[in-house]
């Protein structure tokens, strides 16, 4: 009976610290299910872990948006690789968003360094992997350049 007993908390302490490891950062806001990489064939979570900030138009968004897949437990998914999309979500003004839409996640975290808008507006950036269920960044705006 005792050995029973050990036998199995020990396998609900692996599992417990199996499913902590990896976890890290805050800021995901907008979740999303999806495809994933994460090895039990579960679906990842989409989020946006760094969300865009407001920019002049046609300049660069910084700090860069980062999308994280996380797995069902909610730690970062660090062995998802799979290629996320960017793209605008809401956009009343026709605007063109520019860079590089398509990246690799690395250690499950892609990195949009190079985004920018053409046109002054409030807009919302839509982020997904192939098969997954599409995430909804935070409002942000583009406005013009001004003089000093």
């Amino acid at each position: 009976m005792r050995i029973a007993h050990l036998s199995v908390t020990r396998t609900l302490l692996t599992v417990v610290v199996g499913g902590c490891i990896g976890g890290q950062g805050s800021g995901l806001v907008g979740i999303s299910g999806g495809n994933g990489g994460n090895g039990n064939n579960s679906p990842p979570v989409l989020g946006f872990f760094v969300q865009p900030n407001s920019a002049n138009a046609a300049q660069i968004i910084s700090p860069p948006a980062e999308v994280v897949a996380r797995d069902s437990l909610g730690s970062t998914d660090s062995t998802f690789s799979g290629s996320i999309t960017i793209s605008l979500a809401s956009n009343s003004t026709g605007a063109s968003l520019s860079g590089t839409t398509v990246q690799r996640a690395v250690r499950g975290i892609a990195s949009f360094g190079d985004l920018s808008i053409d046109k002054v507006g409030t807009y919302t950036l839509q982020a997904s992997a192939s098969g997954s269920a599409a995430v909804t960044s935070n409002r942000f705006t583009i406005t013009t350049v001004t003089g000093p």
